[in-house]
């Protein structure tokens, strides 16, 4: 039996929801077999204040180099970097490794309002792990913080900044409407051709994670050999299966649910493709 394998380079969400927990969760719904290097943990700590606690550079070259010299990957995703030490190293054990199909999420805010993302490492982010890229996947607002423009709106925003963040040097950018006025819209642009992921939209705070989840689908549908557009549509699908059954708990803002694809509800979407 072929196992595929994928490796996320991101921070610990003790919720369970996002990061590399939705990462783990995700690849295994996919029948992908997920390997994780923890950059920081994240845990709101009430007596201290403190809700994010990096990790070391020694510590996480270890995951990573543990990981690919046992195991392997046939795709890497990174997550929270938050620190530019880390995305510059990052980078480099990404260019050592022979791993073709690289997902960056530049995460920067978390869903309950954390900074996930330290100002002075925006430069690293654009200039070092960007161009590694096969697809990035930012949200609106990270798309706005990397372009350094103001907050975009429409469809047609997304596709200017899509063409504006393709010149940093990734193959493939997906900006993610999820913030965009009725259908939930995504935009992948390759440098000829835009793909619009459309899909219903689903009126529900309980979406803690959704952009881990989505990246991590990508990276697993790359991992098994699927072309960017196919593996985006594949991802559109299970995020939105997720959102439309999420969860909610105790407090705060509940996850969507990793187990929801193809055991509810076969939630399509319409894809049209527009050349330059």
């Amino acid at each position: 039996m072929m196992m595929y394998r994928a490796l996320s380079i991101a921070g610990s969400a003790a919720r369970g929801g996002a990061g590399i927990q939705a990462d783990l969760k995700t690849f295994q719904e996919l029948d992908v077999f997920g390997m994780t290097a923890v950059t920081a943990i994240v845990a709101d700590n009430p007596r201290t204040g403190q809700g994010i606690f990096p990790q070391s550079i020694d510590a996480i070259e270890a995951q990573v180099y543990t990981s690919l010299r046992d195991i392997g990957a046939d795709a890497i995703k990174t997550g929270m970097l938050f620190t530019e030490e880390i995305i510059t190293k990052t980078a480099e054990w990404i260019q050592q490794s022979d791993v073709t199909n690289i997902v960056v999420d530049p995460v920067m805010i978390g869903k309950m309002g954390s900074a996930l993302l330290k100002t002075d490492a925006m430069e690293a982010m654009k200039n070092k792990l960007l161009p590694l890229a096969t697809i990035i996947t930012p949200n609106m607002p990270e798309a706005a913080q990397l372009l350094e423009v103001d907050a975009l709106e429409t469809v047609e925003d997304l596709k200017k900044a899509a063409v504006e963040l393709r010149l940093l040097g990734p193959k493939y950018v997906l900006i993610k409407g999820g913030r965009l006025e009725g259908p939930a819209i995504d935009v992948l642009y390759d440098g000829c051709q835009f793909y619009l992921f459309e899909a219903p939209r689903i009126e529900t705070i309980h979406t803690n994670g959704a952009g881990c989840t989505y990246s991590a689908a990508i990276a697993a549908e790359l991992a098994k050999g699927q072309s960017v557009p196919d593996a985006v549509e594949k991802a559109k699908k299970f995020i939105t299966a997720g959102i439309r059954h999420s969860l909610e708990f105790k407090h705060g803002v509940g996850p969507t649910n990793h187990f929801a694809f193809g055991k509810y509800d076969e939630t399509g979407c319409t894809v049209i493709i527009e050349t330059m």
